[in-house]
């Protein structure tokens, strides 16, 4: 059925042009092609300048964030501030500079660093305009917001103290 819709598509013509032939390579043949392609890949690179690399790694580590974020899964080592740092080592050797080029005190950048505050929705946004929105403000926000999620619903001593404020709950046979 999808083949007769394919060939009222396209020409036996194009069908037979699009269709790629696999070759079947000897070990040696691999190794070859693998080695060329290296030179290759390393040829790049090496044209690449600072700023490309800098971007290509601020996009990698966006992705990387983006895929997190759509993800079920919460992982406890990839943090607000694991991204954050791996953002700041991106450009930076102290994270000092960094804080003064946020215009954000150094103690409260180690402070959200080291996972004992949380950052405010203005430094949020700084992150957004000093990336120049490469990542943006509302990435940043929805991992810390996934892992909110995370802590709130793992809070049982919450639940237990909120309880006894709680009467007359509803009851609902399920």
């Amino acid at each position: 059925m999808k083949t007769q819709k394919l060939n009222k598509k396209y020409s036996p013509s194009e069908l037979a042009d699009s269709f790629v032939f696999r070759t079947k390579l000897t070990a040696k043949q691999k190794k070859e092609a693998a080695g060329q392609l290296a030179k290759a890949r390393k040829r790049a690179g090496a044209q690449l300048t600072e700023a490309q690399v800098v971007y290509a790694r601020i996009m990698q580590l966006r992705f990387q964030m983006e895929d997190y974020i759509k993800s079920d899964q919460y992982k406890v080592e990839l943090t607000f501030s694991y991204f954050l740092k791996q953002y700041i080592q991106l450009r930076y050797t102290m994270n000092k500079k960094f804080a003064r080029d946020i215009e954000l005190d150094e103690a409260e950048l180690s402070f959200i660093l080291n996972k004992r505050r949380l950052p405010s929705e203005k430094v949020i946004a700084r992150l957004g305009l000093h990336s120049n929105n490469t990542i943006p403000a509302l990435s940043w926000y929805k991992l810390l917001e996934k892992e909110r999620e995370h802590d709130f619903v793992n809070n049982d001593k919450l639940m237990e103290s909120e309880s006894k404020y709680v009467k007359n709950r509803l009851k609902i046979s399920r």
